[in-house]
């Protein structure tokens, strides 16, 4: 059986360096890869979870609903709570893009939930954000501006519908 070697934590930054390039290549399973080599010697890295978290939001639109419940999992173990909302809402409006691609019933529908759903991460994170940094005001701008393009809307069905994972 193949085994996985494991990484010294002397190359931990060049490997950051590695995953933030292949992302930046559009190849975020390799930057994926290298994430998880780093976690695997350093669980804490927080720069690897956040690249991680990115890279598995990259791989949204491949119809894998795990990929989102992963992805909210390692979010869950970032340690600063600007972070924590900031990349929740990150995950929640990615998602709901990847949605639109769909040709499923009810997309703009359930799209709409997704970007709300960022929207209130985003206020969250507004609220706590470090000085000098207005990212989550640039991504409420953003679902906003999606929500309008897109012709988003709440469904029209009394209860509101909660987000699917498998649309």
């Amino acid at each position: 059986m193949l085994q996985l070697k494991p990484l010294s934590k002397d190359s931990i930054p060049k490997a950051i360096t590695r995953a933030k390039h292949y992302r930046l290549l559009n190849e975020p399973w390799q930057a994926k890869s290298i994430c998880r080599d780093i976690l695997k010697v350093e669980p804490d890295n927080q720069l690897a979870l956040l690249y991680l978290i990115l890279a598995i939001t990259d791989q949204f639109e491949a119809e894998n609903s795990t990929y989102y419940s992963e992805a909210k999992e390692l979010c869950d173990q970032l340690t600063n709570e600007y972070e924590r909302n900031y990349y929740r809402g990150i995950i929640e409006e990615r998602f709901g893009k990847a949605i639109l691609k769909r040709a499923r019933p009810r997309v703009r529908y359930i799209a709409y939930e997704y970007y709300r759903n960022a929207m209130e991460f985003f206020e969250e994170a507004e609220k706590i954000h470090p000085e000098d940094n207005q990212d989550a005001i640039l991504r409420w701008n953003a679902c906003v501006r999606g929500i309008q393009e897109f012709k988003l809307e709440p469904s029209p069905e009394e209860d509101q519908m909660q987000p699917l994972l498998d649309v």
